[in-house]
């Protein structure tokens, strides 16, 4: 009886090929088959790496479903395959997800070989706390589906962290400064490369200075602070300073709502804040 093969998902650098891994090197270097989202980045890679002659299959959001049905036939009759993305881990925000499913249904072992990721080295350098975050990926492609979205995110009481591309980056950033002006956002663009850059501050503070230096291109990451987390402007800080001395933290949260027309659970979070 012929012993199935491994699927190894294999995370793969960010930027900086230095980063890549010597296991993650040398599951590349033995698999009979790598699946790759795009064969031309990954060859280069394996170029960087000293890996040659492992045939590649390229395994994309359009091409998925097939391919992962002929590569589970390779690994019931015993080859191993790796699985990478361009570049980060596999199934975060990216192609992958059919062929797991389809391994774990099949009962092939599906092994992770960890590595860089765009969401813990953004987390890393963050200033904002995020103890607790959600990961959302690629916030949605259309403007109205977008801002409903970001809605929801901001309402949340955990910091956010998302993709975006770079010709919707200033869209994003002017949608979050009309909903949330004061709530702050950490931007890392081409993240470990060679014009890396890190900024935070307001949503309209990070959009001018993008926009200064010409620099809406490249890969975004993005940390979006937690409601309660911003520096609430002086004259919101105030009224919710008297009214959190006199009312219990709800009660002083909807009437500062009603006062002030700002987000309740805002306030809320606020005169917390305000009572410790």
């Amino acid at each position: 009886m012929v012993m199935a093969g491994v699927l190894y998902v294999v995370a793969t650098p960010i930027g900086n090929l230095e980063d890549f891994s010597r296991r993650g090197a040398d599951i590349l270097g033995s698999v009979a088959t790598i699946a790759a989202e795009d064969t031309r980045r990954t060859r280069v890679l394996l170029e960087a790496i000293g890996v040659s002659g492992i045939p590649l299959v390229a395994l994309h959001t359009h091409n998925e479903a097939a391919i992962s049905a002929d590569l589970i036939g390779r690994l019931r009759a015993g080859d191993d395959v790796a699985l990478v993305s361009d570049a980060g881990t596999p199934l975060v925000s990216d192609p992958g997800f059919e062929l797991v499913r389809a391994c774990w249904e099949a009962g092939v072992a599906v092994r992770p070989v960890p590595g860089a990721s765009a969401v813990a080295a953004v987390l890393s350098v963050c200033p904002l706390p995020a103890e607790r975050y959600l990961f959302e990926g690629f916030l949605p492609a259309r403007p109205g589906q977008r801002r409903e979205r970001l809605r929801e995110l901001l309402a949340g009481d955990v910091a956010v962290v998302f993709f975006e591309a770079p010709h919707r980056i200033a869209e994003t950033l002017g949608e979050l400064t009309d909903l949330a002006p004061e709530r702050r956002v950490m931007v890392g663009r081409e993240m470990t490369k060679v014009h890396e850059q890190y900024l935070c501050g307001p949503p309209e503070q990070v959009r001018a200075t993008l926009e200064a230096g010409g620099q809406f291109r490249g890969e975004f990451v993005c940390l979006l602070e937690r409601s309660g987390q911003a520096q609430a402007p002086a004259e919101v800080r105030r009224t919710m300073e008297i009214l959190a001395r006199e009312l219990a933290p709800a009660q002083a949260a909807r009437l500062g709502a009603a006062l002030l027309g700002r987000n309740k659970r805002e306030l809320y979070d606020l005169a917390m804040d305000l009572r410790d």
